[in-house]
């Protein structure tokens, strides 16, 4: 062996490499993967005269406390190195506030009161108003009964709701619980501890291994300094920081130990920048919300209608007395409005939630539910939540140079990592052998160096046992470890090399070398017979065995991924080709740039809308781009497992963290997930479609027993001057109600396709199912009064034997429209859950045996009942025969209405929507999925309850809350440079510099 050996000493370079020659060529430079290094840049204003330039410090293109050198940042903040003082300390901390998030405490008693704030609620609230202060008259007392029924129903529901919103999670109060509790300050020139929440900008501060950071510094000395910041940013690696790099707060030091200068604290870092996304609240009025506001709309105007006319016609017409005139509108209002329906919503919800958590789901804001059935787009995080985060060398792309396979390369990279108190990459590659005691196994360890930023590379030197031989193997840097070898160097070799770091770095891949030498004689500090290079490893975050499989399922149910990550473009793109998302994706840039000159994209709207994915985003970023879709009429998902995520889970209309997600992350999610893995998502997905067709089903028949109700006793009211007793129509609802609450429970199929709420075809199904319904009373009230049919047929009589009721408003004829409605309306249930005939689709035992029980109660009622409050009398087992035999009759052609109906109104309804959307295409408009047609008019109905809240708060003294709006936010270190900067050039401790 000839060739020249290769000195040790860290940071020299092989005697070889370094030998002069005639053709000497230039050194190469292996293109590594790797950011794209920022250098140090010069504030561009007078930094003597900072105080009165404020305004300069609004361009970043003037100053960042990101990037300009360190002497500028100590100017900028009027500090230097000894720290501040005691008073300036206190000066600042009254100027920037306390380096912690502030939390809106919220009235419980106000938020009871605010579910009381919405159109259901409203009416439900008249109903009880009218039956305690305005029926007090004509000689009678307060209609108490009705007054303490409707009040317990309005009172269950709001509890219910109470109690599902003081239970949800809290994502600020979550972000701001992970902060640094203490941090280590110099003061005075003296370091001591203090809490973190009273650094101010300009401290210094210091921290070691395994701390995290308090706030957002710049470093004004580093050794061997390596940070965790996954959490924030989402890139995979721990990130090596040196002299004048900027830390920031909530991450944390894996290595070494720094000291820097505090630049942002609080709301004006890195991550109170997340928890003033979270906070923000210009989206309070959920989706559902919104679908109830329309429904209780659509229940307000039928009411409104019927309760004029029969003002005009009772009052005016008719002469009746006050009382009377006002027990028949009573019957409109609480017959007419849904009273219990976001009780049974939130009954049906909470079960779902139930499911859902058997899946390994845990549902911390209820409504989501519904949101998930419906959602078109998911938005994902990749770090953590598609990938592992944990780096992994990818066998299938070793790239071997000598002798060696790829088997001997891993086993001798193991070699050269350590086997305890390891980094990321040394774990890493031990890991890669499957079992990790072949790392030492067969060898006798003499000498060992670990990976340090000078050398950027570890070594080991040790015995062969079964040959006795001395040997060394060295791993790192690729440029650092081709400069070593001397034996296998040549121009082939370097050109092979290049290419294969440059394939690495274009897929996202970091490239790793591995050279191996033989030492003559026995001193593990003797020179070896020089460094061959023996392979190349690629280190990446792989992809969770089942998140393939997971989109796929999502894309059958109609449901398009896009990778949203803090990650960089080129890991994103190979991430995307192994999952089958695709590459066609975009830096963050583009989100401010906007398409490129003569890109196929027309807008920026249209650009997000078409990638598959983000890379390279702060929080922000992520949060804007959720925002944009919902813009297009998109339901959004966003799943994520770091606090960097939190702004767009708490923005999208389903946020989901992942198994392992950071506290912030689940604070601000709506479903937390319990198992690694997104495979519960599809679970979610699925179980939530069944909920939302539950839901749907309900709606239709709710919808339905308010025109039935409204325009039934309004016509009987007319035509025969009809007083039906308000308290029955209380005790139809309750039963009617009660039964409901099963189809919680019930058995439907989800749908293959997002679910939508078509409040169209749900309001014509009801206005049709509630006329026929309608007539089949009015049809038997009319023969009743008429004629005397049913005496003839089966000798059932009324009062003293009479053949017909001697007034429209006999005490059993009462009875009789009673058990009639109470039963065909509990019926109809079973033709609104079902597409095709009601008795091809068989419904849950639960719900089957509360219609029958219900059924049981209102027939004993209607044959015993004898209430000396209200009008009524028992009825004869004949006439409760008649009203069945006769419901059962009406009944049968339910279903050929629901067929009719859908070969025409509902047919011409989903033709004109089709027309709408290829009328957008030919426009050039992509085509979007709004979330309703009429939101935007009814939506501010129930916005109105969340800002109730906020208005009362203030009026009363509860306090108030700040929030950032998302226009002002930019990105992070201009909005630091911007806040600390201006504040203190408002608020100078010294003079102008002369």
């Amino acid at each position: 062996m000839s060739q020249s050996n290769v000195a040790k000493e860290p940071g020299e370079e092989s005697p070889v490499a370094n030998l002069p020659s005639p053709d000497e060529k230039k050194k190469r430079e292996y293109k590594e993967f790797g950011h794209d290094e920022e250098k140090p840049t010069h504030a561009n204003v007078d930094m003597s005269l900072i105080e009165l330039k404020a305004e300069d410090l609004y361009d970043k293109e003037k100053v960042d406390l990101e990037t300009i050198v360190i002497d500028d940042v100590f100017k900028l903040l009027q500090c230097d190195e000894n720290g501040l003082d005691a008073e300036e300390a206190q000066r600042r901390i009254e100027l920037f506030g306390p380096n912690k998030l502030e939390q809106e405490e919220q009235n419980a008693f106000l938020q009871f009161l605010s579910f009381m704030w919405n159109p259901l609620s409203w009416v439900m609230e008249g109903a009880a108003l009218v039956a305690i202060v305005l029926s007090n008259g004509n000689g009678q007392p307060p209609d108490w009964e009705d007054f303490i029924g409707i009040v317990l129903l309005l009172f269950i529901n709001s509890a219910i709701g109470f109690y599902e919103e003081r239970n949800a999670g809290n994502a600020v109060k979550a972000l701001m619980d992970s902060l640094a509790p203490k941090a280590k300050v110099k003061r005075n020139g003296t370091w001591s501890e203090i809490e973190s929440a009273g650094l101010v900008p300009g401290d210094m501060i210091s921290f070691k291994i395994g701390d995290i950071v308090p706030a957002d510094c710049r470093l004004t000395e580093s050794i061997n300094v390596s940070i965790d910041q996954a959490a924030l940013t989402g890139e995979s690696l721990p990130q090596s920081k040196k002299l004048g790099d900027q830390c920031f707060s909530g991450s944390t030091c894996k290595q070494g130990e720094a000291e820097g200068v505090v630049i942002s604290t609080g709301a004006n870092t890195f991550f109170g920048r997340a928890a003033s996304l979270v906070g923000q609240d210009d989206d309070t009025t959920g989706h559902l919300q919104k679908i109830l506001a329309q429904i209780g709309s659509f229940c307000l105007v039928s009411i409104g209608i019927f309760v004029i006319a029969e003002i005009l016609v009772l009052y005016a017409g008719f002469r009746y007395s006050y009382r009377r005139g006002l027990n028949n509108i009573l019957v409109l209002l609480i017959g007419g409005i849904p009273i219990a329906m976001p009780t049974v919503l939130s009954v049906t919800l909470a079960v779902g939630a139930q499911q859902l958590a058997k899946h390994k789901a845990i549902v911390t804001r209820i409504t989501a539910i519904e949101e998930l059935a419906g959602v078109t787009i998911l938005c994902s995080d990749k770090t953590g939540t598609l990938t592992t985060n944990k780096l992994t060398i990818d066998r299938a792309t070793i790239r071997t140079y000598g002798p060696f396979s790829s088997d001997d390369v891993m086993l001798l990279a193991a070699y050269a990592s350590r086997t305890e108190n390891q980094d990321a990459i040394d774990s890493a590659v031990v890991q890669a052998l499957g079992d990790v005691t072949r790392a030492r196994a067969g060898i006798k360890l003499l000498d060992f160096k670990p990976f340090n930023p000078v050398d950027k590379r570890t070594e080991i030197t040790y015995r062969e046992e079964s040959s006795g031989k001395l040997k060394r193997v060295t791993k790192g840097m690729t440029g650092i470890i081709i400069e070593l070898c001397t034996r296998n160097k040549t121009e082939e070799l370097e050109n092979r090399l290049e290419a294969d770091v440059e394939e690495f770095a274009t897929r996202g891949l970091r490239a790793l070398a591995v050279a191996y030498e033989e030492l003559e004689g026995q001193d593990p500090e003797g020179e070896g017979n020089g460094f061959e290079l023996i392979g190349l490893l690629a280190i990446f975050d792989p992809p969770r065995e089942d998140t393939k499989q997971t989109i796929d399922d999502a894309l059958a149910l109609g449901v398009k991924v896009k990778m949203v990550t803090g990650d960089q473009l080129a890991i994103a793109k190979e991430t995307g080709r192994r999952l089958g998302l695709g590459d066609h994706m975009y830096p963050a840039k583009v989100l401010k740039d906007g398409p490129a000159p003569g890109s196929k994209h027309l807008s920026l709207d249209e650009m997000i809308l078409d990638a598959d994915g983000f890379a390279g985003v702060f929080p922000e970023h992520k949060y804007e781009i959720v925002k944009r879709l919902q813009g297009l009429g998109h339901l959004c998902a966003m799943t994520g497992d770091g606090a960097n995520d939190a702004p767009a889970l708490s923005r999208a209309n389903v946020g989901i963290a992942v198994e392992g997600a950071t506290d912030a992350a689940r604070g601000a999610a709506d479903i937390v997930l319990t198992e690694p893995g997104l495979s519960t998502i599809v679970h979610a997905i699925r179980g939530s479609r069944v909920i939302f067709q539950r839901m749907r089903n309900y709606s239709i028949y709710a919808c339905a027993v308010t025109i039935r109700i409204v325009v039934c006793f309004a016509i009987l009211a007319f035509a025969f001057k009809f007083d039906f007793p308000p308290f029955m129509v209380l005790i139809i609802a309750l039963l009617n109600d009660g039964t409901i609450m099963t189809l919680s429970v019930d058995r439907v199929l989800p749908s293959m396709t997002p679910d939508s709420w078509d409040l169209a075809e749900i309001f014509s199904f009801a206005v049709a199912y509630g006329i026929y319904l309608t007539a089949s009373t009015v049809a038997l009230v009319s023969i009743i009064m008429k004629t005397s049919f049913f005496y003839d047929k089966f000798g059932v009589t009324f009062q003293n034997g009479s053949k017909t009721p001697l007034t429209a408003n006999d005490y059993q004829l009462h009875m009789i429209v009673y058990l009639q409605v109470a039963i065909i309306s509990q019926a109809l249930i079973f033709v609104t859950r079902s597409h095709g005939f009601f008795f091809m689709e068989r419904p849950s035992a639960a719900l089957m045996g509360a219609f029958c029980i219900a059924q049981l109660v209102s027939s004993i009622i209607a044959a015993y009942a004898d209430f000396g409050f209200t009008q009524i009398q028992p009825i004869s087992g004949g006439w409760i025969g008649i009203v069945w035999v006769w419901n059962i009759v009406w009944f049968a052609p339910l279903d050929w209405i629901k067929f009719a109906m859908k070969a025409t109104v509902i047919k011409k309804l989903r033709q004109r929507r089709d027309a709408a959307q290829a009328e957008q295409v030919t426009a050039g408009i992509p085509i979007t999925r709004t979330q309703s047609r009429a939101a935007s008019i009814h939506e501010s109905l129930y916005s109105n309850r969340v800002s109730f809240i906020r208005r009362a708060a203030r009026k009363v003294g509860f306090g108030s809350k700040v929030t950032m709006k998302p226009e002002e936010l930019q990105r992070f270190s201009s909005i630091q440079a911007q806040r600390t900067g201006a504040t203190l050039a408002r608020n100078p401790s010294r003079t102008a510099a002369p």
